[in-house]
């Protein structure tokens, strides 16, 4: 240093500027720096400290098939003969190359505490042991002796090192990158093999002639986003989209979570959130902390008990909450002011060209590079074993003639004074069966005479076949493009096979950007809520039609009173369901949101889906293809409430509720119908009276109010079930009660009265039931089929001509049978409509 500054002192005359020499001295320094630790090549994807890991783990021997090392050991090597920095920082980028939860691919196989999630530091290098693993064996130092990359002199001149390796795979995608630099900085996330993969073999495909270019779009689709070793949701595509496109942008990640119900040290039953998968960086530990923080903070409302429950098999954190709390709600809030939902802020910024320029990129230029790189790898490649192969197979043409004049060379070596002047002899250019040069000379005076046979000559022969083969071969290679590129496409597959794994994030579209709708099939599903406060869908086409009087098939678990089923109805996936509860509030969800499950499946909690509280229940569902202003919405209760709103003022209704009634102390709401002024409405009491007045005649009201009266009940009586008939309607109404009787009614025994009235009869029940009540009237026709359930989950799917015709006063024939005895009663009756399928 100090020559170096008398060298300057003298050079300019004995005065130096010092910002000059500031400004010089900190650009050495920052280049330095940029290309000598902090920036990744992008060609093989590795800043110099992890090439140089794995080559001085290379040299050591420490293959996928060895024995584990202790890193020590390597580390030592490493910092002994290419990196003169600290042994923390080589140690630290060790352990990061064997972190399962750091890179999807993991470069190095460790034995022993390489730290955890928590953000636990790996054991001292003492301790800890590694050895390389399939994949950088195979896909980053194959190729390594085969003259595929260059090298260059280490920091003191007694060693080489390769300044890329010659990388089979684009690691620096593939295991991301981080990296801050002088004035610069990188940051690129994790994806996945199977993807990536796909992507190499497009663009590779479309370098041929005359084939199509790989739009962005497409691009896109194969490689959708990151994919982050530790699973997680990755929200929307926008974020993706623009860092690919403009190398910067960024990533939303939310954690996996769900609701489950848990018993407490009571034996009471409980809401919790469990976490079982974390974005990708998060340290569980200090989220843990700061989640209690939050709540002993209020700043989150509803939670209990906070406690984790991780272990080898995975992680598992459960966030216990209070029984009034609203999961959803809490989750939200857990979601907006916790780590839980994140931002990965990428930045693509690596070492370009030759591995001396850094630039900032796109996915597609990330990918040209690599594939520019490993064309150039495979044909260096092929140089070099073209060479060998030349080599041989002039050895091999010397060999044969020396094997066809045996007895002559024989006799030349053996009358040779020494063995130069043997060589000397065979090299003689006057002898026209010889002839041979230095190297064919040498080979032949390395034979022994047991070789000079006739076995050996056919194997001479067959070598030197095999050698032509390959020299055409190779020359191939590295004459015609489209070899090289065929070669590239077998690999990028055989590596797919080897090392590929499905996808472990997963990608929800974001609100605004596609809708689900889009991405689902219009089905037809029987939707099931049970009183136990679960809710599940199902294919129709799980319950085929049977015949009146059948005992059914179940359509829920029936292992407990909670899992009653209250409500069940059928509709289109891409139905909107307003759903109403008890206490006057209305949700707004699409059918297909419902998360599926089997016939005898409990469901899952309602408050995983809706935020429902917990002493609130979904009394009544309505589905809804389309909102119009011609429509209304009739809402009913249970003490004889009705009201008429229209349908256009629930168009915006979202899963996050809105009250949609003011009802009385003691009150229900339970029912809710479309209509049009043109249609009637009828009501049922449970004491089997009803009555029929216009639609016209009920006033429209505000979404709040409570409405007016639609019968008057006797002492002890409620309403037992609403129902819209239109004016023209010729159908019949379908009494059933609650021991499995039914009869169909023609709609015209049943008159338009003023709304108010008593009713008239409906059904009478047998004598030897006199507790029987109705459970409910539906209008139908006679080609239509029903869905008849039970409270503990039996289901019947009939057809209404199979149910008799009968009067009023009639006391109708056996529907279902019921196991009355044990307490099971009919609770729903739905209609299955007629619909098509479409995709």
């Amino acid at each position: 240093m100090a020559n170096a500054a008398n060298d300057l002192v003298r050079l300019t005359g004995g005065s130096v500027e010092l910002p000059d020499e500031i400004s010089q001295s900190f650009m050495q320094y920052a280049l330095s720096i940029i290309l000598g630790r902090a920036l990744p090549d992008a060609r093989d994807g590795l800043k110099p400290v992890h090439r140089r890991i794995l080559y001085a783990m290379s040299g050591l021997g420490l293959g996928p098939n060895s024995s584990h090392r202790k890193c020590a050991r390597v580390v030592g090597e490493v910092l002994g003969k290419y990196h003169p920095h600290g042994d923390v920082a080589v140690y630290d980028a060790l352990v990061r190359l064997a972190q399962d939860f750091s890179t999807g691919t993991p470069l190095i196989d460790g034995h022993g505490n390489f730290g955890s999630i928590d953000n636990d530091p790996a054991a001292a290098m003492r301790y800890t042991e590694c050895k390389l693993t399939k994949v950088s064996s195979e896909a980053l130092l194959d190729d390594l002796n085969s003259a595929t990359v260059d090298f260059v002199p280490n920091f003191d001149g007694n060693e080489v090192e390769p300044t890329v390796l010659p990388a089979k795979l684009p690691i620096l995608l593939l295991n991301g990158c981080a990296g801050i630099a002088v004035g610069m900085a990188t940051n690129c996330p994790p994806h996945n093999l199977n993807e990536l993969m796909d992507a190499c073999i497009a663009l590779t495909e479309a370098k041929e002639d005359d084939a199509p270019e790989v739009t962005d779009q497409r691009l896109f689709k194969l490689v959708p986003g990151p994919d982050f070793p530790t699973g997680a949701l990755i929200i929307g595509t926008d974020g993706s989209k623009k860092l690919y496109k403009t190398g910067n942008g960024g990533v939303v990640m939310r954690a996996v979570t769900h609701v489950e119900q848990i018993v407490t040290g009571r034996g009471k039953t409980r809401s919790a959130i469990v976490v079982t998968e974390l974005p990708y960086q998060v340290n569980k530990a200090a989220l843990l902390e700061k989640i209690a923080d939050l709540v002993n903070d209020k700043k989150i409302e509803g939670v209990a008990d906070l406690r984790d429950e991780s272990d080898r098999d995975g992680i598992r954190v459960v966030i216990e909450l209070k029984r009034d709390a609203v999961a959803a709600v809490v989750q939200n809030n857990l979601l907006k002011k916790s780590a839980l939902q994140t931002t990965f802020s990428g930045n693509f910024l690596a070492l370009m060209g030759s591995g001396t320029v850094p630039q900032r990129f796109t996915l597609r230029a990330a990918l040209d590079t690599f594939l520019d790189f490993r064309f150039l790898t495979i044909r260096r490649k092929a140089a070099y074993q073209l060479t060998k192969v030349k080599a041989r197979a002039h050895t091999v043409e010397g060999l044969l003639k020396a094997l066809q004049s045996a007895d002559e060379v024989i006799e030349l070596v053996r009358s040779a004074p020494d063995q130069n002047e043997a060589r000397e002899a065979l090299m003689d250019p006057s002898n026209e069966r010889l002839g041979l040069s230095r190297d064919q000379a040498d080979a032949v005076l390395k034979l022994q005479l047991g070789q000079l046979t006739r076995l050996n000559k056919g194997k001479l022969l067959d070598e030197q076949e095999t050698l032509s083969a390959s020299k055409a071969e190779l020359e191939n290679l590295l004459n015609v493009d489209t070899a090289v590129r065929s070669l590239m496409i077998k690999e990028f597959n055989e590596n797919k096979r080897k090392f590929g794994v499905p996808r472990r994030t997963q990608i929800q579209p974001e609100e605004g950007e596609l809708e689900d709708i889009d991405l689902v099939k219009n089905s037809r599903s029987v939707i099931v809520v049970t009183r136990g406060g679960y809710i599940k869908r199902m294919p129709l086409k799980t319950f085929e039609s049977q015949g009146r009087g059948t005992r059914g098939k179940k359509g829920t678990s029936s292992t407990s009173e909670d899992n009653e089923v209250s409500h069940c109805f059928t509709c289109n996936d891409h139905d909107t369901l307003l759903m109403t509860t008890q206490k006057g509030i209305a949700f707004g969800l699409r059918a297909f949101q419902v998360p599926t499950g089997t016939r005898t499946a409990k469901g899952v909690p309602i408050p995983s889906v809706l935020p429902v509280k917990t002493d609130d229940i979904i009394t009544s569902v309505l589905t809804v293809s389309e909102f119009t202003e011609e429509e209304y919405v009739v809402l009913a209760t249970e003490n004889g409430w009705i009201k008429k709103t229209s349908l256009k003022a629930f168009e915006n209704l979202s899963s996050r509720g809105l009250i949609i009634a003011t009802l009385e102390d003691g009150d229900r709401l339970a029912w809710c119908q479309k209509c049009t002024d043109k249609d009637d409405i009828l009501i049922g009491s449970r004491l089997g009276m009803a009555t029929r007045f216009s639609a016209e005649k009920l006033r429209p009201t505000g979404r709040t109010s409570r409405g007016v009266r639609s019968m008057k009940l006797k002492e002890g009586d409620t309403v037992a079930d609403m129902n819209v008939l239109p004016s023209d309607s010729v159908g019949y109404v379908l009494a059933v009660t609650s021991s499995g009787y039914g009869k169909r009614i023609n709609t015209s025994d049943f008159r338009t009265t003023a709304r108010g009235g008593v009713g008239v009869i409906a059904i009478k029940f047998k004598q030897s039931n006199a507790k029987d009540v109705v459970s409910c009237l539906l209008i139908v026709n006679e080609d239509d089929e029903v869905l008849v359930i039970t409270a503990k989950g039996i289901m019947v799917r009939q057809k209404v001509k199979d149910i008799s015709t009968q009067s009023r006063t009639a006391t109708g024939v056996l529907v279902q049978r019921v196991d009355v005895e044990n307490g099971d009663h009919i609770t729903s009756v739905s209609l299955v409509p007629t619909y098509e399928e479409t995709d």
